[in-house]
């Protein structure tokens, strides 16, 4: 996908039921956005090998290949904040979808307001992610772990003492995926709770 132009303000909509995407058609277009919306994950990869969307919300349970095998096509570097949608979605899917690279994870029946909301949220904090890139307070000791960039930019909150949801609005996610990126974090680093999360990146972060 590293070839794709980047478009301004355009959503990407990938679901099999034509109503879910003619409802999230419509909030978005409401508020200004371009929308560009397909039944099917191929249709949808075709489109964004060729242009980058603002933001892609893609269906977890499609005919086909599902939303987890597209999303895991994409990888882990995709540009635009990807939100999985599903009628049927467990903590388990969503920790799934998390690890291979999602933004956030949105249980249906969902109010589109708040579904705008959310996507309006995770555009600004891209924004301003990529304004502070290589900004980050523990850049010597993120660097030599094997953490994605997501996962970085949730433990440099998490180091500043920010809670799940202070964290979740800063990056425009929610608390649940801040926990879940939490829980990662420290399997990753090998800490036992929060505290123990915080001494082992500041012990690091001072000899580096």
């Amino acid at each position: 996908m590293s070839g794709a132009i980047a478009t301004d303000g355009e959503i990407f909509i990938v679901d099999d039921d034509s109503a879910v995407r003619d409802a999230l058609r419509l909030v978005f277009e409401l508020e200004g956005y371009r929308v560009s919306a397909f039944p099917d994950g191929i249709s949808f990869l075709a489109a964004a090998k060729l242009r980058m969307p603002t933001c892609v919300i893609l269906d977890v349970h499609m005919p086909g290949r599902s939303g987890l095998d597209i999303l895991s096509e994409l990888g882990q570097h995709f540009a635009a904040p990807v939100f999985m949608i599903s009628g049927q979605g467990d903590i388990p899917m969503a920790v799934e979808a998390i690890k291979q690279g999602a933004h956030d994870f949105i249980e249906k029946p969902f109010d589109a307001d708040t579904v705008v909301e959310r996507v309006r949220e995770a555009i600004a904090a891209r924004q301003r992610s990529g304004q502070r890139s290589g900004d980050l307070i523990l850049g010597a000791f993120l660097g030599e772990q094997q953490l994605t960039p997501r996962e970085r930019e949730v433990l440099e909150r998490i180091a500043l003492g920010a809670s799940n949801k202070e964290a979740g609005r800063q990056l425009g996610i929610s608390p649940r995926t801040i926990e879940v990126h939490r829980a990662r974090i420290m399997e990753k680093l090998g800490a036992r709770n929060t505290a123990d999360l915080v001494r082992i990146v500041y012990s690091d972060a001072r000899r580096h």
